[in-house]
């Protein structure tokens, strides 16, 4: 549990976001939400909000399939040239052949 409080206290502080500013964006208190933050133990209700509100998605990823998965996460970074805002000199499309879809099969399903 504390790997995705972390993650969530992580996510929050990228987007630039106070703790207080949960109250706006889902409904919880300041208190609330530094107590999630902080001891943990939400409701998965509580925890849908909160990833609603932090721009992100709550997903099971089996075990097996979690390196796959975190691989995908990092191909999708955008790369670092050192200068902010600056485009890679190779376009996605050309250094990934799974741009279309780099989900495809990855969870074991044939389409």
């Amino acid at each position: 549990m504390n790997v995705l409080l972390d993650q969530i206290k992580q996510r929050r502080k990228a987007l630039k976001l106070k703790q207080h500013d949960m109250l706006l964006r889902v409904g919880i208190s300041r208190q609330q939400y530094q107590r999630l933050e902080s001891k943990g133990n939400p409701r998965l209700d509580t925890l849908e909000l909160v990833a609603k509100g932090l721009r992100s998605e709550l997903l099971l990823i089996p075990k097996e399939k979690l390196h796959a998965v975190l691989a995908v996460l990092a191909e999708d970074a955008p790369p670092s040239t050192g200068v902010p805002n600056q485009p890679s000199a190779v376009s996605k499309e050309e250094s990934n052949p799974l741009a279309d879809d780099p989900w495809q099969g990855l969870l074991g399903d044939t389409e």
